[in-house]
């Protein structure tokens, strides 16, 4: 007897999504200490670096680490979003999100990135 191959099709799909759903989807909340031109992102996982370039930027700008998952960067000028992320996830490699924090961004605010880590 031979399985039905939509019967495998489904099946293989369902392991998929089962697969890539688990993990913890990365967070970026904006500090209280947030202004136009000075970011404090604070994220829901442990991660080694993090980024911004701004809308129409070409250059990534790197964020310091003010204390645990709290990531800073003070601006001459106010930033001019929308901010695209870039970050390295601890012992996963590096990953972007484009536009992700809005030109209009405020303390307390808390934006999704899409990706999901262990």
């Amino acid at each position: 007897w031979l399985p039905c191959p939509s019967l495998m099709l489904v099946a293989a799909v369902a392991a998929l999504l089962v697969i890539g759903s688990s993990g913890t989807e990365v967070t970026f909340k904006i500090g209280k200490s947030s202004t136009t031109s000075t970011l404090e992102l604070i994220t829901n996982v442990a991660i080694s670096e993090v980024e911004i370039k701004e809308k129409g930027g070409s250059d990534w700008r790197g964020l310091k680490e003010s204390s645990a998952n709290t990531w800073k960067i003070k601006s001459d000028a106010p930033l001019k979003g929308p901010l695209s992320v870039r970050f390295l996830v601890k012992n996963g490699g590096y990953r972007v999100v484009d536009n992700v924090i809005p030109e209009t961004f405020k303390a307390g605010s808390v934006y999704k990135s899409g990706i999901q880590v262990q």
